[in-house]
Parts: C-alpha cells; sequence; structure tokens
C-alpha cells in the first residue's frame, strides 16, 4: 500500500458527495446543488461549506467518528493488499460476511452462493454491478479508513462497488477506482474500524448530541457563505451596491 500524495478533508468530502447525491436526502436539493456537487471546486471554501452541510445531512454521524489528527492521502494498492480490506461491519454485510469482514472471505462467500430471503436479494444487486463494472469503466472513489499503510484497512465508502469488482477479479478492483485512505493513530477509537462495547458507546453518544445536526443546516451554510463574501468585500472598499 503505497502513499501517493497527501489531500485535503474538503478533497474526500467533494468525492463522497459525488458517490452519495443519488440518495432520497438530496432530491429537493438536487436540481439546486447538482453542479456545485458534480463539478465543484474544492479550492472554494464557500463551495465547501455547502458541500459539508449536504453531505452532513446522511454522514454526518458517520463523519463525526474520524479522530481530530485524521491524515487523507491518495493511495496505490497492490494485490496483496486487497487481503488486508475489510468491508464496512453494517447492516446486510453482517449477515453475509458470517463472521469475516475481509473482502476476499465475503467474495469467496457470495461466489459459493449459499444464500437465501433477503441475503439473497442483497447479494444479487452486488452481482448485477459486477456485470456492469465489467463493461463500462467507473472513476469514482473508494475511501478507507485505517491506522496507517502497514495495517488492516475498512472500507468507509465503496463496499458495493469493490465488492463487486473482486468478482470479477483482483486486477479489476484495483484498476477501477480512485483510493483514498483516511490514516490516524487513533483509528481504534472509531467504532467503524473497531467495533467493540466502548466505541459503540462513544458513536451513540455523538449521535444522541448531534440530533438535531446544525452542521447539516444548508441555509446556515449559505449565510455563512454570504458573510464571507461581505467580509470580502469590505476589504477591498467594495459595498454590495458598488459591486
Amino acid at each position: 500500500m503505497k502513499k501517493l500524495r497527501r489531500i485535503t478533508e474538503a478533497e474526500v468530502i467533494a468525492e463522497f458527495l459525488k458517490n452519495e447525491f443519488y440518495e432520497e436526502e438530496f432530491h429537493q436539493d438536487r436540481e439546486r446543488f447538482e453542479h456545485l456537487v458534480m463539478e465543484g471546486d474544492a479550492t472554494n471554501e464557500s463551495e465547501n461549506a455547502l458541500r459539508r452541510a449536504l453531505l452532513f445531512r446522511r454522514r454526518g454521524h458517520m463523519w463525526r467518528e474520524l479522530p481530530a489528527d485524521t491524515q487523507w492521502w491518495e493511495m496505490e494498492l497492490d494485490r496483496g493488499d486487497l487481503d488486508r480490506v475489510r468491508v464496512f461491519p453494517r447492516a446486510q454485510w453482517r449477515r453475509v460476511s458470517d463472521g469475516s469482514f475481509y473482502i476476499g472471505d465475503i467474495v469467496r462467500r457470495i461466489k459459493a452462493n449459499h444464500f437465501d430471503g433477503r441475503d439473497k436479494a442483497f447479494v444479487a444487486k452486488i452481482q448485477a454491478l459486477s456485470y456492469r463494472l465489467r463493461r463500462y469503466a467507473d472513476s469514482s472513489t473508494i475511501m478507507l479508513i485505517g491506522v496507517d499503510e502497514t495495517k488492516p484497512v475498512t472500507i468507509l465508502e465503496g463496499n458495493h462497488r469493490l465488492t463487486a469488482a473482486m468478482l470479477v477479479s483482483a486486477e479489476l478492483a484495483l484498476s477501477r477506482f480512485r483510493v483514498v485512505c483516511a490514516f490516524s493513530p487513533r483509528m481504534t477509537e472509531n467504532c467503524w474500524y473497531v467495533t467493540n462495547l466502548s466505541n459503540i458507546w462513544r458513536y451513540a453518544k455523538n449521535r444522541f448530541r448531534n440530533i438535531v445536526d446544525k452542521e447539516a443546516d444548508v441555509t446556515r451554510a449559505l449565510a455563512g457563505t454570504g458573510r464571507q463574501v461581505a467580509k470580502a468585500s469590505a476589504a477591498v472598499g467594495l459595498t454590495p451596491e458598488t459591486k
């Protein structure tokens, strides 16, 4: 697992939001913010504030579990690195995993196809995505979290896509996507990376504390953007009337 370059949190949020923007939570804002999401500028602080608010509408509870000292890196993975990749331990993945969240073990279980009911329908969706990835290019981003580049990593975003690609081949999984990873020595305190009672309790408290998520308030973010523009205008001697 090789570090290619350090990237900003704003870049990662922009990519994460692209992957999420089809979800129902964004229906009311899709037309209004589509350009900001799909073709935005990660160096623009006003745009970054809006994208963060939009993402937090759906993923604020997840993002807050990342340690304060998290560093984001664009990564290059080789075939051996896939043995250290684990899927996100939630929802249907818990049933499909059968105790092991390592993506290689899950792919082997899917190929064996010993599923029924809801699990069978879930696996069928992954297999359908796998067929699509064989035929069409995909330049989306897979997001991982870990302590450092030598230890196991967990998929924060991209479970379905990476699993579907690995159903075809390791080579496809390694070549289809851009990969970024969040590293922190304190990532073991993150319940998505280490699922234990202490981390789950910390997550539950944070979730309760942010039931009303002010950081997900797009109107508030827009107001903040307006204040930044007014402040910048005043700094160069402009007023709204003279701009």
